[in-house]
């Protein structure tokens, strides 16, 4: 029995690990990496792998940086089950999909520049028909019940409560005589948010493959994080200014536009017109609504009381691509959520070009921003960015608020861990910068954690 880590090591995206036991191969995630496109496009066209020799594939949850690369591995000869909860696969019908339509929408924008200058056209990693065939792989795979995924393995989902549908995956694996016990954190999520469940605990294991996003770092409370983005909206709407929020569709947006509500309803917040720029996130909203198997005491007590959160009267959605190019020329104070969170594709590029220049508004980063990529270098303080290749002065201000994480910190984390150590051989610490995962290896060393391993990736080890 092995692990090959292939993603995700030692960095934030592109989530994928290889479990090879009884002859076969089993996929945990497959996930884009994200960062300069220049680097990115070849990592994610090309599998160090033959995707064909994949036997299942076990899926933590539906962000893109776990489950978006999907599409490509059907495409180059995967035809194995894809075992997901329910709401992850409602999810990635719609953010597969919506994947595909950037990808090829954004190779054509690119594509005319190239032309007049002369150069070759691109194509797309996939394409929205290729998404649509990745999706009849998809098993659906209920919280708490046990399943037979391969001879020898069995499959248990435990909420993660990351975004809706998130899982940690528990597997009880028998090979030679011998049982090992073995879970996938997944994106670990983090304790009283608003909406979700919290993470459920899950049995001993031997093994645990364990994420870092936040190995090194503490949050804000959800209260600090609604006190800031209020204090935010009220400063930029004392200057005119709209707030620009680069939200991830999943998850981040439903619990931004819930706190909305909240501010509103309570009249702490001025009338002003709140945005959803994103035709995934209204998906994703309506799926919120198919799936009250997720939601915690406060949200299901609230929406069973006749409230709606996410339609209340100052929030508009915008769908189509007029309606979003119509707030452009909006003068007065707005808030805009759209996607992507990392402002590499999507409408938020767009707003970003229109409104970096303006001292008045602010950029508001609500999550996590990967190395290389535009977030990440705004949030860097980088005076000069470029987007679809052209170059912007950032003059708007930057913004952050780590309060509405939904991957749990440093003690989160490690209070998740102590309830396990007496039975732990070992935890290989993933999906983390390196200093994130050293952080969190010292921490797991304190309270007696053996065995704290940072796989580089492509490195395979033995389980024994």
């Amino acid at each position: 029995m092995e692990i090959g880590f292939y993603g995700a090591a030692r960095t934030v995206t592109g989530s994928r690990h290889m479990l090879r036991v009884n002859g076969q191969n089993l996929l945990l995630d497959c996930g884009l990496f994200q960062g300069r496109r220049e680097d990115t496009y070849q990592r994610n066209l090309n599998f160090p792998f033959e995707p064909a020799a994949v036997d299942a594939l076990i899926l933590s949850h539906a962000h893109i940086d776990h489950s978006g690369n999907i599409p490509n591995l059907v495409k180059r000869g995967f035809r194995g089950n894809i075992y997901a909860t329910f709401a992850s696969r409602d999810l990635c019908s719609a953010m597969l999909r919506d994947s595909a339509y950037i990808m090829e929408r954004d190779v054509a924008y690119v594509n005319e520049r190239r032309a007049r200058q002369g150069e070759p056209p691109l194509k797309p990693l996939y394409t929205i028909e290729d998404a649509t065939a990745s999706l009849r792989y998809f098993m659906g795979v209920g919280y708490e019940r046990p399943l037979l995924v391969t001879p020898g393995v069995e499959l248990t989902f435990y909420d993660a409560g990351h975004i809706l549908g998130s899982a940690i995956s528990y597997f009880k694996i028998k090979e030679n005589g011998r049982t090992i016990r073995l879970a996938f954190t997944g994106d670990l999520g983090r304790r009283d948010l608003p909406i979700l469940m919290d993470p459920k605990r899950i049995p001993p294991v031997d093994y645990l493959i364990m994420e870092s996003t936040y190995g090194s770092r503490t949050h804000e409370t959800p209260v600090e994080a609604s006190e800031k983005l209020r204090r935010i909206i009220l400063q930029t709407y004392d200057r005119g200014g709209k707030v620009i929020i680069p939200s991830f569709a999943v998850g981040r947006t439903q619990e931004i536009v819930y706190d909305l509500y909240l501010l509103a309803s309570e009249q702490r917040i001025p009338r002003l017109p709140i945005f959803v720029d994103s035709p995934l996130a209204i998906d994703v909203t309506e799926i919120f609504r198919l799936h009250p198997e997720c939601y915690d005491e406060e949200a299901e007590s609230l929406i069973s009381e006749g409230e709606d959160p996410f339609g209340f009267r100052q929030l508009r959605y915008t769908r189509s691509a007029a309606e979003s190019k119509e707030l452009n020329f909006l003068r007065e104070p707005a808030v805009i959520i759209s996607a992507s969170g990392m402002c590499e594709a999507g409408r938020v590029l767009h707003h970003l070009k229109n409104n970096l220049h303006d001292p008045d508004n602010v950029v508001l980063f609500v999550g996590f921003q990967a190395e290389h990529t535009l977030g990440r270098r705004l949030v860097d303080g980088e005076k000069e960015v470029r987007i679809f290749g052209e170059p912007y002065q950032v003059r708007a201000r930057v913004e952050s608020i780590g309060g509405y994480s939904a991957h749990a910190d440093r003690p989160e984390l490690l209070d998740y861990v102590r309830p396990l150590v007496e039975q732990l051989r070992a935890v290989f610490i993933v999906h983390g910068e390196l200093s994130s995962a050293e952080s969190l290896a010292e921490g797991l060393f304190e309270f007696g954690v053996r065995n704290a391993f940072i796989p580089q990736e492509g490195q395979v080890i033995e389980l024994t």
